[in-house]
């Protein structure tokens, strides 16, 4: 019975000290969240963008978990009053913009 008690005491600690050091080391170790500067979350928008707001929403939380991004609008042919609300989601948020994309601009291709 002592043989068994000592074991378990042996394993415990053995478990602790394992333990501990990883949290330590994890605590030393760790460097944040990697920022990628530059990075854009573009958005294509056409005509009435009826999904817009919930799109836009969902890149905000996806752009809280990149550091250092950028969230750009781009307005592939959009009504005025979708262009009107796109301007207003930009102007809420200080890491977004509108852009308009024509198809002489280097993004048209890619967001046909």
């Amino acid at each position: 019975m002592v043989l068994l008690q000592d074991g378990l005491i042996a394993f415990f600690a053995a478990v602790g000290v394992v333990t501990v050091v990883w949290l330590a080391a994890g605590m030393l170790l760790r460097t944040g969240r990697p920022a990628i500067p530059g990075l854009l979350l573009v958005l294509p928008l056409r005509e009435e963008a009826l999904a817009m707001e919930a799109d836009v929403r969902e890149l905000r939380r996806v752009q809280n978990q990149l550091p250092g991004s950028r969230i750009l609008l781009a307005d592939c042919g959009m009504s005025e009053e979708a262009r009107q609300m796109a301007l207003y989601l930009a102007d809420r948020q200080e890491d977004a913009e509108l852009c308009i994309v024509e198809k002489e601009n280097a993004l048209w291709p890619y967001l046909r």
